[in-house]
């Protein structure tokens, strides 16, 4: 059995996802924050509210609100973080051996590897959607005034919404993590395929880097309109008796595109793939890393010659 096959239990795979998400959150966080503020321009907003592009964004939350603008909200996605990116690893793990044992297959394959990532992917939607809801409201500037912090806009959510509010956009982040996972660890099976055969850690360190970077552009490219339409329904106050104009995702994108044009579905992708490209590529290598320093604990050299 060759050191990356040395089997570790759930709790390890949790921690190493956990370490993982946060690593990748502290360094690419304000690319976020400008992903959601364009996505929720509409074609009414004037003024210092009107984006022109990623770059416009930043430079303008910067001269008219301050840097450290870029990481409001930050607290909701680093609690979230480590139970999405925990959950993500893992379900993944896990819906492997599911697959492989219900198909009587002893290695994953390209079509195994999407089919796993969808269902991971899935699972992980039902973690985030409450934080999601609530980094949404904290970084849009029209409705980031109602709130003074995190607990704040939980609390007021909870108050004039109801408590299942917070599961709002609940429909759309799982097609948007089904899409992204399926994507991310699909391109991640095959690129590694491609590569040449690692021998060392500096050659691991590049396929895990090169593939991950790899998976995490195209799993962009394959959700970015249900991520647009997520963040519009989840940054939509519920009113009892008035319809909502975002509120199923398959709906919202046909209204999105209808309104705006399908290079709406787009916006904020820039950003986005900025983030989650590397941003893919540094989950995989800290996940990979993490793991491997585990299995060094779990399995010394000395019991692994026995």
């Amino acid at each position: 059995m060759s050191a990356n096959d040395r089997p570790l239990s759930f709790g390890y795979q949790f921690a190493a996802g956990a370490i993982a998400g946060v690593s990748e959150i502290l360094v690419m966080y304000p690319l976020d924050v400008v992903k959601t503020r364009v996505q929720l321009q509409t074609g009414a907003a004037t003024g210092a509210d009107a984006y022109t592009g990623m770059v416009d964004c930043f430079s303008k939350i910067i001269r008219n609100e301050g840097f450290s603008r870029l990481y409001r909200g930050i607290a909701a996605p680093i609690l979230m973080e480590a139970p999405k990116r925990a959950t993500k690893f893992a379900a993944n793990d896990e819906w492997g051996k599911i697959y492989r044992n219900m198909f009587g297959v002893d290695k994953m394959s390209q079509p195994l590897s999407i089919l796993t990532g969808a269902s991971a992917g899935a699972t992980e939607s039902f973690v985030v959607v409450p934080f999601e809801l609530i980094k949404i409201r904290l970084q849009d500037k029209a409705s980031a005034g109602k709130y003074t912090g995190m607990i704040d806009c939980v609390r007021k959510t909870i108050k004039h919404e109801g408590p299942l509010a917070l599961y709002n956009g609940l429909e759309s982040t799982l097609w948007r993590h089904i899409t992204w996972n399926a994507g991310y660890f699909g391109c991640i099976f095959q690129v590694r395929q491609l590569l040449p055969k690692a021998n060392t850690k500096s050659d691991q360190l590049r396929n895990d880097l090169v593939s991950g970077t790899v998976g995490g552009t195209v799993g962009t490219m394959l959700n970015t309109p249900m991520d647009v339409v997520k963040s519009r329904i989840q940054n939509t106050t519920v009113v009892p008796g008035q319809a909502r104009k975002y509120n199923w995702a398959w709906p919202a994108l046909a209204t999105v595109a209808k309104e705006e044009g399908v290079s709406a579905l787009y916006k904020g992708f820039i950003p986005k793939v900025l983030r989650l490209g590397p941003g893919g590529g540094i989950l995989l290598v800290v996940f990979t890393g993490v793991m491997d320093f585990f299995r060094d604990m779990k399995y010394p050299p000395a019991a692994v010659a026995i």
